[in-house]
């Protein structure tokens, strides 16, 4: 049995060229498109990010000179990202995870 296509919500946030290369958009589309499929994505594409929620994923995009995450969460009837940053150190900033819990329980109460 086929399932149907989630949805993107975007949340205050977009993924376009530039400041994406070309290739790194078409990745975090291919990236997005899986997750739209219900095909669980893992490291080293993806990993959880708890510290945002439950459901919740940082993708990792690679791109020329730089690295760029996309958080979502993925819902039962739509894939809904919440934040896109290049990221430039380790850990992803705390100001990113807040920023994107916010725009969640904003989403959520709508």
């Amino acid at each position: 049995m086929k399932t149907k296509r989630k949805e993107i919500a975007w949340l205050a946030c977009e993924v376009k060229t530039p400041p994406f290369s070309e290739n790194a958009r078409k990745e975090a589309g291919e990236l997005l498109g899986l997750l739209q499929e219900g095909v669980a994505v893992s490291m080293p594409r993806a990993r959880p990010m708890p510290s945002i929620g439950r459901r919740c994923l940082e993708l990792r995009v690679r791109d020329e000179t730089l690295n760029w995450r996309i958080l979502c969460r993925v819902d039962d009837d739509a894939v809904v990202v919440a934040g896109v940053f290049p990221k430039k150190t380790e850990r992803t900033p705390r100001r990113e995870i807040e920023t994107c819990k916010r725009r969640l329980a904003m989403w959520d109460s709508e």
